[in-house]
């Protein structure tokens, strides 16, 4: 589950680090409350205008129809009222968007963390994620931090340094000393660094993070280092042991038809291509998408229904997928192993039957406990729907819808 900006710096600053310190608003007349409150604050007299969205690139990326950038500094509380004014209820398109977009609606006003002393500051690259292939947590840092991370990462990898953590004993002292020296740190601002990243890996291991990315993390004419942005990722499977952070989940940046499919504890990935496909298990998904490639179609969805099957979540399916109107076909492909072929095939009448105007070919191929029997009922329901057995004659049968 991605959060907010805001709502990750909410959850750093429990672990003690130092962040930059702002409030989030839904208006522009909130936006300049804000402004002021956190000037009573902090002293602050410039304010930064975050757009608040599940993307990065922010500080590029513009508000369509406009000029605006989705991240601004506000020099006067006429420029927050009108910064804020543009970037709300704009689209910002940014490079992780892609051109359609996303609706930003907040903002975060946050403090001048470049105060007096600018030739004594800078900017670093911090993220903790966990890399498979090695089965370990990796610190992956840089000298270079900022907007344009990804064109250092791709012309000048040398400057991108990792440290890999063994999750059983955790980060320790020795590694972080490394960090702070690779960063070129001395001084206050070493040991400042030394204790913000074994801060930085309590917190990921704690709240149970897939990933924490902070960009810029900044040290200050003061020697500080300061979270300036965070990026936070949290497992799914981890959300029962944190409630408060299942509560920070926003809605309105996720797809609707993954909202809608997560209501029915269906596992739904929107993809690009023109057959739905509906199965039970990811291996058969996996290779049901296959066979659709090999078919000359591409698949429209992931969506696995789980092994109970049952006419309402058959029904709860075949509506999210015929939402998505380059759907040409759909393929449902399920195993009967806990649940009988026959019921699944029930379940395909009577959804079929309850949902009205269904003007694309439906193919259903049932393998497994009563598959014969299955395939019986759904030819002599006398729905437009065509069945198979094997997985041959349901691409054969793809290929023929798509024809």
């Amino acid at each position: 589950m991605n959060i907010h900006e805001y709502q990750g710096k909410s959850i750093l600053e429990k672990f003690n680090v130092k962040v930059q310190r702002g409030y989030v608003a839904e208006t522009a007349t909130d936006a300049v409350e804000a402004a002021k409150r956190l000037s009573h604050d902090t002293g602050t007299r410039l304010w930064v205008v975050k757009s608040q969205i599940h993307a990065g690139g922010r500080g590029k990326g513009i508000i369509e129809g406009t000029e605006q950038h989705g991240v601004a500094l506000a020099k006067t509380l006429d420029d927050v009222k009108r910064i804020s004014a543009t970037i709300i209820g704009g689209k910002l398109v940014t490079k992780q968007t892609g051109p359609q977009g996303k609706v930003v609606n907040k903002v975060f006003i946050g403090e001048d963390a470049y105060y007096p002393g600018e030739s004594d500051i800078k900017e670093y690259y911090f993220s903790i994620l966990l890399d498979r292939a090695k089965e370990r947590h990796v610190i992956m840092y840089s000298t270079e931090g900022g907007m344009d991370i990804e064109t250092v990462a791709a012309n000048t990898p040398e400057k991108i340094f990792k440290e890999w953590i063994d999750p059983s004993i955790g980060i320790q002292g020795f590694q972080a000393r490394r960090i702070a020296f690779h960063l070129g740190l001395k001084g206050v601002a070493f040991k400042n660094m030394v204790s913000l990243v074994l801060k930085l890996y309590k917190a990921y291991e704690e709240s149970d993070a897939s990933m924490i990315e902070i960009n810029p993390l900044l040290k200050t004419s003061d020697d500080k280092m300061l979270a300036v942005d965070c990026k936070f990722n949290i497992d799914d499977n981890a959300l029962y042991r944190h409630k408060e952070i299942a509560e920070m989940r926003d809605l309105t940046e996720e797809d609707p038809a993954e909202v809608e499919a997560g209501k029915y504890d269906l596992n739904y990935v929107q993809l690009e291509g023109n057959v739905g496909c509906m199965v039970n298990g990811a291996g058969l998904a996996m290779a049901t998408m296959d066979i659709i490639k090999l078919s000359g179609g591409d698949p429209a969805n992931f969506l696995d229904v789980g092994g109970t099957a049952d006419a309402e979540r058959v029904e709860a399916a075949f509506k999210i997928i015929l939402k998505d109107p380059k759907v040409e076909a759909i393929l449902i492909n399920i195993f009967g192993g806990i649940v009988r072929c026959d019921r699944v095939a029930e379940g395909v009448i009577h959804a079929y039957k309850n949902i009205k105007n269904i003007n694309i070919p439906i193919i259903v191929r049932l393998q497994g406990t009563n598959a014969e029997l299955a395939k019986e009922m759904i030819e002599n329901s006398g729905l437009r729907v065509k069945s198979a057995i094997l997985l041959s004659e349901a691409a054969q049968l793809v290929k023929e819808a798509l024809a």
